[in-house]
């Protein structure tokens, strides 16, 4: 039996699939879905049972673990806004949650991968070299990064990084992110607009050593990132921290080509200026350093995103279900 916290949401309902495809149906979900449409998200999905995080949290710190037959533990679920201001909010939800299912993982010898961020690398001045060898210097732009930086350094200081797989990722994009509002893709957000004859908007750079629409992201799609967690899960001995980005780096200005090809359009791209309160916390650059995922023996293909973006366009937003369980 897997677990998957998160399982309703973006990364979360898209590893539910994959274990679908793998032929695994003994699924517990963890999460809370609200009023929202993230129900949408696992309605042609197979699983045994979907708990609330808060009873699912209370159980495992009153004593009663994780239950007796669970094989792995994929921890997905977590506050993911960038922009969330409430730290203690952050703390509860991205470092003591965490940390306490991971203590009950280990405790009984549970195959545990967790979900970090390339948040916690800051402006990149470091670089984007995974391992532990860092964590003291990091400094990352934001709450939500010190958020997932801090379980990254509980885990190395108990020796936990030996036991565990803590991955980091880049900028995901893809199918099952449409309940994410401002958190979605640009993808995502703009296909709306673009495919109905509409531009598309970029920030502005607010550096003089990079153009507008220049600032680059290590740009990874969902389908790639669950290929790499399945493989985690059939080989435990990989484990520590590991980037997870397709290892290029590619411009927003990239990405507004990507979608006006995929939707079959000439490109009509516009520039806005940033918000104030972004620019001081903004990335202008990102590319993971995927060396030590390959050494530890993954060799999957990471599409590239004019690839990525035409089967998200062809596959899923083009169409009236675009959920990835219509993806068979």
């Amino acid at each position: 039996m897997y677990i998957v916290t998160g399982g309703a949401g973006f990364i979360g309902s898209a590893m539910v699939w994959k274990l679908n495809r793998m032929g695994v149906d003994d699924i517990w979900i963890v999460d809370r879905l609200r009023q929202g449409e993230k129900w949408k998200n696992i309605q042609g999905l197979r699983f045994r049972e979907i708990i609330p995080p808060d009873q699912f949290a209370e159980n495992v710190r009153r004593g009663g673990g994780l239950p007796g037959d669970a094989e792995a533990l994929i921890h997905l679920g977590a506050c993911s806004s960038t922009t969330e201001t409430d730290a203690d909010y952050l703390l509860d939800n991205n470092f003591r949650y965490a940390r306490d299912l991971a203590e009950a993982a280990l405790a009984r010898d549970v195959r545990l991968v967790h979900a970090s961020s390339a948040a916690v690398y800051g402006g990149g001045e470091l670089g984007y070299e995974d391992g532990s060898g860092n964590l003291p210097r990091l400094r990352p732009l934001n709450m939500y990064g010190l958020s997932k930086l801090m379980f990254d350094r509980w885990a190395a200081a108990g020796g936990a990084l030996g036991r565990l797989t803590s991955l980091r990722f880049f900028n995901v994009y893809g199918p099952n992110e449409y309940h994410k509002g401002e958190m979605a893709s640009l993808i995502c957000r703009s296909y709306r607009q673009v495919a109905a004859g509409g531009p598309m908007t970029l920030f502005k750079s607010h550096r003089p050593d990079c153009a507008d629409g220049e600032q680059k992201r290590d740009f990874v799609y969902v389908k790639d990132v669950v290929d790499v967690i399945w493989w985690l899960l059939e080989n435990p001995g990989a484990v520590g921290i590991l980037n997870v980005g397709s290892g290029a780096e590619e411009t927003w200005n990239q990405l507004a080509l990507a979608l006006f090809a995929a939707v079959g359009r000439a490109p009509d791209i516009r520039y806005a200026d940033m918000p104030e309160n972004l620019r001081g916390k903004y990335q202008y650059h990102t590319r993971a350093d995927i060396g030590r995922l390959r050494a530890a023996g993954y060799r999957g293909a990471f599409r590239p995103l004019a690839e990525g973006a035409r089967d998200y366009v062809a596959r899923h937003l083009a169409q009236p279900n675009p959920h990835i369980d219509n993806d068979a």
